[in-house]
């Protein structure tokens, strides 16, 4: 057997006894300070197809269910964790700007955002504190984590939807939609209304002064 078959078999049972995915680098402090980016990119391959796949999450590698078997591993009571609707908002802001203040949270959301909201979503893994940013005051900031990747599929924040695969998927609240529309429309009155009145002005300013009727000057005779 080869080295490079030693080094494969050596990452591959790293990644299998491991109780969290790994970086290269962890990987490669493990194994002596091997290059295991080959080795990673074969066992990837190796698994493509079976029922127990090899996967990048968040430059975190390791060990996952083929997605096509999950009915075969659901357990019969799930125990569903549900987010408020600040919670969500919140977490979505986070993916989208990371890293984030709490101030700018709220300037998106256009309220006052609940510290207990953020240690929810904290406790859940998904967010985490990512150092404060050189301000007056340096607040604190917020990013998301390798976790977060993991449980939504992701393999980097690049593979986040779009505003246009949103909407596609009618994920955007209608209300929303329905409001950015109102003020939209409102804008365009307000523009029209002004246009309309600007006419106005010049018009009068256009027009010819009223007559002004001269005094007669009193009769001293009388």
């Amino acid at each position: 057997m080869s080295e490079a078959d030693d080094l494969v078999r050596a990452v591959e049972a790293t990644l299998f006894a491991a109780e969290e995915p790994l970086t290269v680098e962890a990987l490669s402090a493990h194994l002596g300070g091997a290059d295991v980016r080959d080795a990673l990119r074969e066992l990837e391959e190796h698994y493509r197809k079976r029922g127990v796949r090899l996967v990048e999450r968040g430059k975190r590698w390791q060990f996952q269910t083929a997605p096509d078997l999950a009915h075969l591993l659901r357990r019969e009571k799930e125990q569903v964790r549900r987010l408020s609707r600040a919670a969500t908002e919140v977490l979505a802001i986070v993916a989208y700007h990371e890293p984030v203040s709490r101030a700018e949270i709220e300037a998106i959301r256009g309220v006052q955002t609940s510290g207990g909201t953020l240690d929810v979503l904290m406790e859940a893994g998904w967010v985490r504190v990512a150092g404060r940013r050189e301000v007056p005051g340096r607040p604190v900031i917020y990013a998301t984590t390798p976790e977060f990747l993991s449980h939504f599929g992701l393999q980097s924040r690049r593979d986040l939807p779009g505003i246009d695969e949103l909407k596609a998927a009618g994920l955007l609240d209608p209300l929303d939609e329905a409001y950015e529309e109102l003020v939209a429309g409102r804008g365009d009155e307000q523009g029209q209304a002004g246009d309309a009145e600007s006419e106005a002005e010049a018009g009068q300013d256009d027009a010819e002064p009223p007559h002004i009727p001269a005094l007669e000057k009193p009769d001293e005779s009388a």
